[in-house]
């Protein structure tokens, strides 16, 4: 291994708290889950929580070596946005403790009480953010940048979404009962409120790809280089579901729901590592991992995540629909580049 690809000391450090936290966590919260499914209980507050944890372990891995990542000295660190990463961090502790409360009372809805965090949560995260300054925010990868290029490539995965929907309704030959929905108000509706929506619960949707792709994607590719380091970042990112697959998307499907995530990480997370890497704005991930979500609520008509059945030939024709419309954005120009995205970011800032 090349001696300018090794991890420093203090890197070493962070990666150390970042793995407890964003992958520690998940996996001991595997018991409570489980217990839980078994128990019939609502299992929804499990993923709500888990999406928190891997920006919780960047914040805490900087808090604790006082340097963001990436960098040896503290003065090459530029002021950190403390007050937002405490309140971040406290908000994810939260949102951990309230996986319990079903234990303790499981006649309440936990589910719609983490709702409401998240709410909360959001709309005082804005606060502590703007409230940081804008040299705060850009030192730490955090101010929004490339505004065309964004908005252009925000819009490109929503046609895309929209489209790799519509075709695998086609291949599994439901069309005619499917375009019935969207000759109704229901999904223009829902497609309305998602930007409202965005900003009342983007704390989940930071929460993953602060990890993962501010924090993980440079990490790793500085070690295996572009490509490699972002489809080791894939399966890392599919891995990370394995307790949920377990107990709550598809329990009794388990390994083709592990398949399906494997998949779908590895080839989102090439749209994402590409979006990220062109425009240096971490807010891209976050908002293309939002409409990820929600805009199965819209294709769908039903918020429903959980206790489905998944065939192999469901995962056989997401492994092909999905090589085809996102590993070809592995031969982009930002793959073949050595500057690390938040560089982008900042000098972008600077001029």
């Amino acid at each position: 291994m090349d001696g300018e690809n090794r991890l420093s000391n203090v890197e070493k450090r962070q990666l150390i708290i970042f793995v407890i936290v964003a992958f520690g966590f998940p996996f001991m919260m595997g018991v409570p889950l489980a217990a839980a499914y078994r128990l019939g209980l609502n299992t929804y507050p499990f993923p709500n929580a888990q999406m928190f944890y891997p920006a919780a372990g960047v914040m805490l891995a900087c808090l604790v070596t006082k340097r963001r990542p990436g960098v040896e000295s503290i003065e090459e660190s530029g002021a950190m946005p403390r007050r937002f990463f405490i309140f971040f961090v406290l908000l994810t502790a939260l949102m951990a403790l309230s996986c319990y409360g079903m234990f303790i009372r499981p006649d309440m809805d936990w589910a719609t009480m983490q709702t409401y965090v998240i709410l909360g949560g959001s709309v005082l995260a804005w606060i502590f953010l703007l409230a940081a300054g804008k040299n705060r925010r850009s030192a730490y990868g955090l101010s929004w940048s490339g505004t065309g290029l964004s908005l252009l490539l925000m819009l490109l995965f929503v046609a895309i979404y929209l489209a790799r929907s519509f075709l695998s309704v086609a291949i599994s030959g439901q069309m005619a009962e499917y375009l019935p929905y969207w000759q109704t108000s229901a999904p223009y509706i829902l497609m309305a409120v998602l930007i409202p929506n965005f900003f009342l619960s983007f704390a989940a949707f930071f929460g993953e790809e602060y990890g993962w792709r501010y924090y993980l994607q440079p990490l790793l590719q500085k070690r295996f280089g572009l490509i490699r380091g972002t489809i080791i970042l894939g399966v890392v990112w599919g891995l990370w579901h394995l307790p949920l697959d377990l107990f709550f998307y598809s329990p009794g499907y388990a390994l083709q729901s592990i398949a399906a995530h494997q998949i779908t990480c590895i080839t989102l997370g090439v749209f994402f590592a590409f979006a990220y890497m062109s425009t240096g704005n971490i807010w891209v991930p976050v908002a293309l991992h939002f409409a990820n979500n929600n805009l199965a609520v819209v294709v769908s008509g039903t918020a429903q995540i959980s206790g489905y059945a998944v065939g192999w030939l469901d995962v056989l024709v997401s492994l092909v629909i999905n090589a085809v419309i996102f590993l070809p954005f592995l031969a982009a120009k930002v793959f073949r580049r050595g500057e690390r995205p938040e560089a982008i970011n900042m000098e972008k800032e600077l001029q």
